[in-house]
């Protein structure tokens, strides 16, 4: 009983925004490591076309399961988790931010989906700036494919260059290119992630804005609003997800040359060499995953909401808007 007194009151102290830090954190790491099977072969489709591409997706199952057993279907979740738990967290939680901020620096704004566009998308690369470093490392250990327990990774340059874990790939990353290296591929995530935010949140809210008010509220109706605004916010932005995990390997890749440089020189090499088909590479994989990982983080999201009793968006956007208008501050004379 006290333990439970103790909790409650933890939980009533806690800002708003901590709250959704948590919530949006445990949510995104639960659903992309329920997925993290099809995201490796997502980026082994993305990076290593003619060894995975040619052989489908039983095929790349089949090669992982033999090749390297069950931990090669979660080799570089570890740095996927690390990156997507401080991102789902930021990107969530800076999403109501500049939401309430919009709303309490724009008086009379409409608060429809456009609003949640452009929230959405500032959400987004916010997140990404601040966690791309481990986006890149969860890249460059997924695109291993281990042959043998001693490391010999099949169409990597020197030996040298592979990764045996997170830290050792932030190491060597960092002592061959600084910290400039952390951040390679980040233009096109900018690029993608400002349009796949945003249109994220807008046809998630456009589409609940059609949900007859008895039944908004029912978890199957969010997820299903959720899977298809992802599905067609990920079709849009696609291929700068595929420039991205190129430039992010590009020193890996023994196939590759150097004069893959900027965004606009990968784009164009790619379809150069490989045709504009391989700038959806992967993209099948993607909509079999969005709709799981969707799902679970959605449920996980609102079950932690719940246990942390946080008010929905349209009662919260009331309550800080209420408490600001009354706050002692507010009423001070210019």
């Amino acid at each position: 009983m006290e333990k439970t007194m103790i909790l409650d009151g933890i939980i009533e102290g806690m800002p708003l925004f901590a709250k959704e830090l948590i919530a949006g954190g445990v949510a995104g790491g639960i659903a992309k490591t329920a997925v993290a099977p099809l995201e490796r072969i997502k980026i082994l489709f993305q990076t290593r076309q003619a060894e995975f591409h040619s052989i489908g997706l039983l095929g790349s199952f089949s090669k992982i399961a033999k090749t390297e057993g069950l931990p090669g279907f979660y080799r570089g979740n570890g740095a996927s988790v690390a990156r997507i738990v401080p991102y789902a967290a930021l990107h969530y939680m800076t999403y109501e931010e500049y939401r309430r901020w919009i709303i309490l620096g724009i008086p009379g704004i409409n608060r429809g989906p456009v609003l949640d566009l452009i929230a959405g998308s500032f959400a987004g690369a916010t997140a990404v700036l601040c966690t791309y470093p481990l986006d890149l490392v969860r890249t460059k250990l997924a695109y291993q494919v281990v042959e043998s327990p001693k490391l010999n990774v099949k169409g990597l340059l020197p030996s040298e260059q592979v990764y045996k874990g997170i830290l050792d790939c932030f190491s060597k990353t960092y002592r061959e290119a600084g910290a400039k290296g952390l951040y390679r591929g980040v233009a096109p995530s900018l690029y993608g992630i400002f349009p796949y935010a945003g249109l994220k949140f807008y046809f998630y809210e456009e589409m609940k804005s059609h949900v007859p008010k008895e039944h908004k509220k029912d978890i199957t109706v969010k997820l299903a609003c959720g899977s298809l605004a992802g599905l067609l916010g990920q079709t849009f932005t696609y291929p700068l997800d595929v420039v991205r995990r190129q430039m992010q390997v590009q020193r890996l890749s023994a196939s590759n040359s150097a004069d893959m440089k900027g965004t606009i020189d990968t784009l164009i090499t790619i379809v150069q060499r490989h045709g504009w088909k391989q700038l959806f590479s992967g993209l099948s994989l993607n909509y079999l995953k969005v709709v799981p990982s969707v799902a679970i983080g959605f449920t996980i999201y609102d079950v932690m909401k719940s246990l942390l009793r946080v008010p929905s968006r349209d009662e919260d956007v009331i309550e800080v808007t209420t408490n600001q208008r009354n706050s002692p501050t507010s009423s001070l004379p210019s």
